[in-house]
């Protein structure tokens, strides 16, 4: 028998169709289009999901941001900074058997315990899916190797230092200039993060683990990127940006910038 909370997704999972399908009555999406957005709202729906995972789904809206970017069947796509999976293991079902899902971690969160023997199981049950682990500050994906890319809440973390985990100071630059070389040309970037205030980037992220928007956009434009698009799917009005993404009060409910950007075709 299915859990309430696995009953409660599956209801969830279709209001998103809904939401999707009448996006695309209104918008003149293409059949492909709207196939795309009900193969998204299948992958959430899949069964192997946790209900750990399912509880994220209503703040994350992954239906509604993975169409927005345009994930579609076949794609050979990467999870950066994967940290539980969560993202990867959707994008792994949605892409199908067609595609493929990368899904990178940093070896300092790569370490034996309970997370990692989640990761290494999700992985294993997932068809298409590879995990690639790496020293934080050395960042090196294959070339011209993705269709798509997804770096949720975790970009600001290239800014970040900390002895206690063991992270170093990470040149941002070099790791988008890596990321390029990564994209096929036409591929899509999708970054969202915690919105911050303008400022010292490393002193704000050690403080709050938040980033301004306009230096997201400024590092990918500078590395060849263009910003496509963005969308407000993850605002939140009512964060003033001035506490710690961690904080009980506002955890979960951040003000988040949802970027799409593009590697030109040349």
């Amino acid at each position: 028998m299915k859990s309430l909370a696995a009953l409660a997704a599956v209801s969830f999972a279709a209001a998103s169709l809904g939401a999707l399908s009448a996006c695309a009555t209104v918008s003149g999406e293409t059949a492909d289009e709207a196939a795309t957005g009900a193969s998204l709202v299948s992958a959430i729906a899949n069964p192997a999901r946790t209900e750990e995972a399912r509880a994220m789904d209503e703040g994350r809206k992954p239906a509604e941001v993975l169409n927005f970017l345009r994930l579609q069947a076949g794609m050979d796509a990467a999870d950066l900074l994967t940290g539980s999976g969560y993202w990867a293991q959707i994008m792994a079902s949605a892409v199908g058997p067609q595609g493929s899902v990368a899904a990178f971690e940093p070896d300092q969160f790569y370490k034996d315990g309970p997370e990692k023997q989640k990761l290494d199981a999700l992985v294993a049950a997932s068809p298409g899916m590879t995990l690639e682990h790496y020293p934080f500050d050395r960042f090196a994906p294959p070339a011209n190797a993705f269709d798509f890319a997804l770096i949720n809440l975790s970009y600001h973390d290239l800014y970040w230092e900390s002895e206690k985990y063991g992270i170093p100071r990470t040149d941002p630059d070099a790791f988008v200039r890596n990321l390029y070389a990564a994209m096929r040309p036409g591929a899509v970037v999708g970054v969202i993060d915690h919105a911050g205030p303008a400022g010292d980037t490393r002193a704000l992220v050690e403080k709050l683990h938040r980033i301004d928007p306009a230096t997201v956009r400024a590092d990918f434009e500078r590395a060849g990127f263009k910003l496509e698009a963005q969308s407000d799917l993850l605002a939140n009005p009512a964060d003033d940006h001035s506490l710690n993404v961690f904080d009980k009060s506002i955890r979960g409910k951040t003000d988040r910038f949802l970027y799409k950007f593009r590697k030109p075709r040349r």
